[in-house]
């Protein structure tokens, strides 16, 4: 086993809120039991391949400050290896036990189409073989689309069927390799599944090119027997003015109008959520009640910032919220929290990485330990029936149900007289119970 930048440290362990230790877990205790199951199967974390392993710190602004032995020239294949070796020392380090990839995080892109794929199939060979000798686990896997000069027009969506043929190849061969290395799920971010100006864009054929696209990758999802989970990751701009994906909303409709409510799910990032004009806990919610919530990406942006920053979580309040609407919607299934956040250009130690996956575990453990207290308690989902109670008595029942007409609703308002009079929301009463709850020690 080669030595890496990571096989130095030693794996981070729990010590609790007490220990006064950097690289130490004080809140992520594992094997916690909570609601039923351990901490680490409800939160299911993984390691973003990309952000970790290949960012080098460049931004729209600047060039690479981070400078690793696999970013340097030499054979690909062996660089890519090189890489692979040291994403899971790196795995092993955090102990989290999944990690999530695209397809050009670990296979070198060749000089067509062929090789692209030879080079993906024998780096899945080499990613098996490390899975034998460490514990990670794949949780999803996914394929670029969207960096290459090829995409600039999108992947599915492009007008060029030669681009969609390209992109389905590599699809099918990434949905396979996800399936070699026993992933829970399979991805698809449309980065360039959109348009900058409407002037040269036809958008009923570019979504019927999606929804096309869609259907084949559950069709073959089928066919070879992957039981895991196909998500679509919304986002609402950037790079292109306006995402086909805007957010989990608009994806609802999309997959409503291909027949696809049943077959995928969303898989939900922080830092896009607020693109959209959202929060984090308004997408989960929005996920939960209209039953596709599939998986989470765990960051945040920048909020004098326009883009997308994808820094590490820090907002306790923010993710205790997110964390308990995860929990109302039932959880994550095969799903799970994806670190997709990377550290910035000034951070380019490789213990920088360890420090900022720490204090995101961390704090992700102690908002669903605070949630899951929250819950257990009962008090903030009292306020919520209480509020919502009238909708469980008389005729609102059959209301719902569907038993009355508009106009036997009108005739029972007359015949009853009824004059309804506001109530209180009880927002600072809620807010003051949540902030107790969320700063409090004891968890």
């Amino acid at each position: 086993m080669s030595e890496t930048v990571f096989s130095n440290f030693d794996t981070v362990k729990f010590e609790g809120p007490t220990s006064d230790k950097a690289l130490v877990y004080q809140y992520y205790d594992a094997d916690r039991v909570v609601l039923g199951k351990p901490l680490k199967e409800h939160l299911r974390f993984s390691v973003a391949y990309w952000h970790s392993l290949v960012m080098n710190g460049t931004d729209p602004f600047g060039g690479p400050t981070i400078d690793r032995p696999w970013m340097k020239a030499g054979d690909p294949i062996a660089l890519a290896k090189l890489k692979a070796d040291a994403a899971f020392e790196l795995f092993r380090v955090l102990d989290l036990p999944f990690y999530c990839f695209h397809d050009m995080d670990m296979a070198p892109t060749g000089e067509c189409l062929a090789e692209n794929l030879r080079n993906l199939h024998t780096m899945a060979e080499y990613m098996a073989e490390k899975m034998q000798i460490y514990s990670t686990q794949l949780l999803w896997g996914t394929a670029n689309l969207f960096s290459h000069p090829r995409f600039m027009a999108g992947a599915s969506t492009n007008p060029d069927p030669e681009v969609f043929a390209w992109s389905a190849a590599t699809v099918k061969n990434c949905m396979d390799v996800t399936k070699q290395l026993g992933g829970s799920n399979y991805v698809l971010w449309g980065g360039r599944e959109g348009y900058e100006t409407l002037l040269n864009t036809n958008m009923h054929q570019e979504l019927e090119q999606m929804g096309r696209f869609l259907s084949l990758v559950v069709e073959y999802k089928h066919k070879i027997g992957f039981d895991g989970q196909i998500l679509i990751e919304p986002k609402p701009k950037e790079p292109t003015s306006h995402q086909y994906d805007f957010d989990t909303a608009t994806v609802y409709a999309f997959l409503k109008r291909f027949g696809l409510e049943g077959e995928v799910r969303v898989n939900l990032e922080a830092n896009h959520a607020t693109l959209a004009g959202h929060s984090f806990e308004h997408e989960i919610a929005t996920a939960g009640a209209l039953g596709i919530l599939g998986s989470l990406d765990i960051n945040r942006g920048d909020a004098l910032l326009g883009w997308d920053t994808d820094q590490f979580p820090n907002d306790l309040w923010t993710m205790t919220m997110a964390m308990y609407h995860m929990i109302k919607a039932g959880g994550l299934g095969k799903g799970g929290c994806n670190f997709d956040a990377k550290v910035r250009r000034q951070s380019f130690d490789p213990e920088d990485v360890i420090h900022a996956h720490v204090g995101g575990a961390d704090l992700c453990a102690r908002a669903f330990l605070t949630a899951a207290k929250l819950i257990d308690e009962g008090k903030y989902d009292a306020i919520l029936i209480e509020r919502y109670a009238g909708w469980k008595t008389g005729s609102a029942v059959d209301v719902l149900a569907g038993k009355l007409s508009l106009e036997k609703i009108e005739e029972m308002a007359l015949e009853n007289k009824i004059n309804p009079q506001p109530k209180s929301g009880k927002q600072e009463q809620i807010e003051n119970l949540l902030a107790r709850a969320i700063y409090s020690e004891k968890i």
